[in-house]
C-alpha cells in the first residue's frame, strides 16, 4: 500500500504541474488579455484565476505530492 501512496504522490505532483500550466496558459492569461482589450468580467475573472485560484489549486496538489512522496502518509502497521 505504501508502494500505491508513492506512486500517486508521483500522480499528484504532476497533476499540479499540469493543472498551473492549464490554468495560466488556456484560462487566465487569454481572460486577462481579453479584459485588456475592453472587456471588464473576463479581466476579473483572469486577476482571480492567475493571482487567486491557481497558486492555491497547484500549492495544495504539489503540497499532497511532496507528502505522499515522502512518506508522511505511510502507515506503520
Amino acid at each position: 500500500m505504501n508502494t500505491i501512496r508513492k506512486f500517486a504522490g508521483i500522480i499528484w505532483l504532476a497533476l499540479g504541474a499540469y493543472a498551473g500550466y492549464f490554468s495560466i496558459t488556456s484560462i487566465g492569461l487569454p481572460k486577462f488579455t481579453s479584459g485588456l482589450a475592453g472587456n471588464q468580467s473576463d479581466m476579473v475573472f483572469g486577476i482571480i484565476m492567475l493571482f487567486i485560484l491557481t497558486p492555491l489549486i497547484v500549492g495544495s496538489l504539489v503540497t499532497f505530492g511532496y507528502y505522499a512522496l515522502t512518506g508522511e502518509y505511510n502507515r506503520e502497521d
